[in-house]
Parts: C-alpha cells; structure tokens; sequence
C-alpha cells in the first residue's frame, strides 16, 4: 500500500472487517445519541431538576474514565473479538432495564454506570484490532472514516433524537438502545474474523490489577508515548467553546437557534479537518505535523475574545475543530503503532480515559472562569492555555521523535507492530 496522502478514503471500505466494525459503530453511536436524549427527557420529566438533567447527561461520559483504566486490561486477556461482542450483549441488559415504567432514579443512575463501564474494555478492544484490520497507511485512513461517521452521526442524531422521544416515548428509545447493541454484537460476530488473544509479554498469565499498573507504568516510562498522551490530554481546552456555546450566544445577544448552530460548529470542522489531513497531507509527513498543529488549532479561539458575530465565531469554532481533529487522529495512530500489538488494549483504554477526563476537567474550569470573566474571555484563556500545553507536548514529541531517528531498530519494531 503506498503512501499517498491523495488516495481516496474509500479504500477502506474494500476490506470486509472494517466495513463491519463502521457499521457497528455507526449502530452504538445512533442508539447512544438517542439513549442521551431520552435519559435527559426522562429525568427532567420526573423531577422537574436541570440538575439531575445533567447529572444523568454527564453519566453518560465520565464512568468511561474509570472504566478505561479499570478495564481496558481485558481486551488484552481475552480474544478481543469475543470482547466487543461480550460488551455489546452486556450493554443492551442495563438500557432495557432502565426503559421499565418507574424504576426509582438512583437505580436508573446505576444501570446507566454500568452500561458506560462496560464500553470501556469494548473501545480499547476495537482500538486494538483495528490496525491489524487495516495494514499501512490504510489505518489512518479508516481513523479519519470512523472520526467523519462519529461526528455526522452524533449531529444526526442529537437533531433527530427530540423528534423520536417525542414520536415515542422515552422509554421506547431506551429499548431501541438496547436493540442496537444487540444488532451491532450481530454484525461484529459476523463480520470479524476470530483471532487468538494476545500473548502475555513473559508468556504467562497476570492478574488484572497488575496489567492495569504495568499498563500504566509502560506509557508514562515511553517518552514517546509519554509525549502524545500529554498531547492528547489537552484537547480538552479547544472543546471548551462548546461547552459554553448557551451563556456565549446570550453574551452576544443571539437566540436559541444560535447556540444549536455554535455547537454543531465544532463537529463540523472536525468532519472537514478528518478528510482534508488524510486526503491530502502524506503519511509520511504526518508524524512529524501533530505538535505544530496541536498549537495552531488553539490560535483562532484567541480572537474570540472580540466577541465577533455569529458566522464569524462558528468559523473560528470551526477551524479549531478542523485542527485539533487532525492533530488528535495522527496522535492516536502514532501512539497505537508505537504500542506493542499485546498490550494495545490497556494502552488505548488509559489514553482514551485520559482525553475524557481532559474534556471534563477543561469544561468544569472553562465554566468556572466564565462566570468571573464572561464566557468569550474564557474560550481566548482556554485557548491560549491550550497553545501553552500544546507547545509543551510539541516539544517532548520532537525530542523524542530526535531519539527514536537515532535507534533504528525501535522504528522497524513500531512498524511491525502497526
């Protein structure tokens, strides 16, 4: 497979087992998004509370914190096929549940922990296999398929998702969840072929708590990796904007049908960065661009301190989106490559719990800093606090890229092992 940047992104499609692992994800992620919408529906109907609203919207996220380090470590003990499929089973029991009439909500709360939990071992598992699905330049091509599908199907279904609850009940679209993790077990046992579970790096068995620390220890002693993490970590500080995209628009004056407009901003760029990265810039290239593109895509949020109009800001939104996008797939396939195949699994669920966790760290100080300074001061001092750690992450990327050139031998085991 050559490494032309301008090859189309369709090729992935021609490889059956990709093909299957999108249109599983395409299922979660639709029935995610409705779940999302009818908890919230659910919870507020019942208690009348924006606080439990976003209390049970925010369990939708942050047990995936906990699950990634907890539980990542399973997609390397077992076969990683049977993982998704075991996951996705699993999954639909707690989203039936919490369809039945009455369920006390702490109880809803609880189902709705489990069923996060449980995806954790699910992505690291899917995180996994798919760079020996797709060989070469292949796998960053179906990183920025999947990223595209993610984001389109998230816009979709957050904008079809109020009309469904309506048509139905919320109750019903939790039963539809539970349905489309059963449909995307289905397509995952069909569409994947069986593979041995790893083998263990001193070829025995341990216990799990000691492949979680060792998983762990292994990244933060990699400057490597050490130095993507970081990267990666701080994506949190360019989603701020969405996160306060409501007290923006009523900063600037607008109405409800900006805010709905300044969130899809950020997806949208994401879509549009995805394809221009893969379908332009070289493979070759692209290791080498991660820190100087993690930098820039904090300068467009500096100007939103000039408090700008509306097609203005979703376009400052928007190409900042485009660049983190593009910077946080291309940090993913290097830290994938860079992990040896047995240990992939815990490896992605710890740098996957840590972007969650940057998210909600930098959404919680961004809210915070816009109730003392106003939320347009706060997406520029995000921003530029972005740029800060960016720069920082760049650096440690670029020194130990220098040190990776100078031993030829890590670079041919990073390549077999993508």
């Amino acid at each position: 497979m050559g490494e032309d940047g301008t090859a189309r992104l369709t090729q992935v499609f021609r490889v059956r087992e990709f093909r299957a692992i999108w249109v599983a994800d395409l299922i979660s992620v639709a029935g995610d998004q409705l779940a999302r919408v009818a908890l919230a529906v659910l919870v507020y109907g019942r208690t009348g509370s924006a606080t439990w609203a976003a209390g049970a919207y925010a369990l939708t996220f942050l047990p995936a914190v906990l699950g990634g380090v907890l539980l990542s470590g399973v997609a390397d003990r077992f076969r990683r096929r049977e993982v998704m499929l075991a996951c996705d089973v699993l999954r639909a029991v707690p989203a039936g549940l919490m369809a039945v009439p009455g369920l006390p909500l702490p109880v809803v709360c609880a189902l709705l922990v489990v069923m996060v939990l449980l995806g954790a071992p699910h992505t690291a598992a899917r995180g996994a296999l798919l760079p020996g699905v797709l060989p070469g330049d292949l796998y960053e091509r179906g990183l920025a398929v999947i990223q595209m599908s993610t984001q389109t199907a998230q816009l979709v279904g957050f904008a079809t998702g109020g009309l469904l609850v309506a048509a139905f009940t919320p109750g019903t679209a939790l039963l539809l969840d539970a349905a489309s993790f059963l449909l995307a077990g289905v397509v995952v046992r069909l569409g994947l072929r069986d593979r041995p579970r790893p083998e263990p790096a001193d070829g025995r068995g341990r216990g799990h708590w000691r492949d979680m620390v060792d998983g762990i220890v292994d990244i933060a002693t990699d400057r490597r990796r050490r130095a993507l993490v970081a990267l990666v970590c701080m994506i949190g500080c360019y989603v701020v904007p969405e996160a306060l995209a409501a007290p923006y628009a009523a900063e600037l004056g607008l109405g409800g049908a900006a805010v709905g407009l300044l969130m899809a901003a950020d997806p949208l760029g994401s879509v549009v960065g995805a394809w221009l990265f893969v379908r332009f810039v070289p493979a070759r290239r692209r290791p080498g661009l991660v820190g100087i593109i993690a930098v820039a895509a904090g300068i467009p949020l500096l100007f939103v301190g000039l408090r700008p109009g509306l097609v203005v800001t979703m376009v400052l939104w928007s190409l900042s989106g485009m660049l983190s996008t593009a910077y946080l797939m291309q940090a993913q396939a290097s830290f994938v490559r860079a992990t040896p195949e047995r240990i992939r699994g815990r490896a992605v669920g710890v740098a996957a719990s840590g972007i969650i966790a940057g998210q909600g760290v930098a959404m919680l100080g961004g809210g915070l800093l816009a109730d003392l300074t106003g939320p347009a001061a706060a997406i520029t001092v995000s921003g530029a606090l972005g740029i800060v750690l960016a720069t920082a992450g760049a650096v440690a990327w670029y020194r130990a890229g220098t040190e990776r050139r100078a031993q030829p031998s890590v670079t041919v085991v990073s390549r077999q092992n993508g």
